[in-house]
């Protein structure tokens, strides 16, 4: 029996490429976060306040993306990451879920306290400035609309022949392709613009009503949405880094089209997400006629999604 292992050198680049956007929403958000605290505070929102201090941790959360899209560019070759450095937009993502989530306690906390105790607010001026604040937030995620895929595809692989047979029945969830340090960007500039939508709706209303009150409601309303948000990044973001296809993901099963048949048998698969549109994969083929590894990383060229793939061949008995 013949056994052999015929490794190709390449590189495992699988970024994003959404870092210049990323550091002109941070300069655009850091402008309007300075412009609602100072007026939120010289006219007595607190709608307008807590959208300019959420808005600084937005910041914050923007400033962690950009740095893991700037980490990730120059450790990209770095052999010490055996599959790249794709996942660290998802880690990015995570830790912004985190921030979000944050956000969204502390905008309660701070709208429950001011209902407790209503305060006098210049309307005008206040609406003026949360308009701006709103047409920053929609220029900020026109910026960023654009980023969240990314399928350049890197057609390279390991190819592996053994004369051994491995099998393992694992199942496997599915996963999405989107680029969740983008994704997360573009959820921290979103929340912004719905707690502008809000504070202009509070603060109309306030103007025309006397609800005082409103102000501060919205702020609690604004602050279950956008919790809500973070736990659905936290779940997609933290589901790459551990390996979990999202549903719905039809990789694997096109990959067993692609090489089941003619005596042909897939006996152990295991495919996970190496960067955003990236996917590796590793292929253990059982088969009464053991072909070149070559053979059937051919018939899995078309999968553009597929960058690293590891094939094992093991003769029938």
């Amino acid at each position: 029996m013949i056994s052999g292992t015929n490794t190709h050198g390449h590189d495992h680049v699988f970024l994003g490429r959404d870092e210049r956007r990323i550091w002109l929403v941070i300069a655009l958000t850091a402008v309007m976060m300075v412009a609602e605290i100072t007026a939120g505070t010289i006219y007595g929102s607190m709608a307008l306040v807590a959208d300019g201090w959420h808005m600084s941790t937005h910041a914050s959360a923007l400033l962690i993306s950009a740095l893991a899209y700037l980490f990730a560019r120059k450790q990209a070759r770095n052999p010490r990451f055996t599959f790249g450095t794709g996942k660290l937009g998802d880690l990015a993502g995570f830790a912004s879920a985190i921030i979000l989530a944050m956000i969204a306690l502390l905008m309660g906390w701070e709208s429950f306290l001011r209902i407790t105790s209503l305060v006098p607010i210049t309307f005008s001026q206040a609406i003026a400035v949360a308009v701006i604040g709103l047409a920053v937030n929609l220029v900020s995620a026109w910026l960023l609309s654009g980023g969240g895929y990314d399928h350049h595809h890197h057609g390279h692989g390991h190819d592996h022949h053994h004369d051994h047979h491995h099998n393992h029945n694992h199942n496997h969830n599915h996963h999405g392709h989107a680029d969740n340090n983008i994704r997360s960007a573009y959820m921290h500039v979103i929340a912004d613009a719905l707690t502008s939508v809000l504070a202009i709706a509070a603060l109309t209303f306030g103007s025309l009503y006397g609800w005082l009150w409103l102000d501060p409601l919205m702020g609690i309303v604004g602050a279950l949405i956008i919790a809500q948000w973070s736990w659905g990044l936290m779940k997609s973001s933290g589901s790459v880094l551990l390996d979990v296809l999202s549903e719905g993901e039809t990789l694997p099963d096109e990959i067993r089209d692609a090489i089941e048949g003619d005596g042909d048998r897939i006996t152990d698969l295991h495919v996970w997400q190496v960067g955003p549109g990236h996917h590796a994969a590793i292929v253990a083929v059982l088969t009464p006629q053991p072909r070149d590894t070559a053979f059937y990383k051919e018939r899995l060229a078309s999968l553009d999604e597929l960058s690293h793939v590891t094939v094992e061949v093991t003769r029938a008995a």
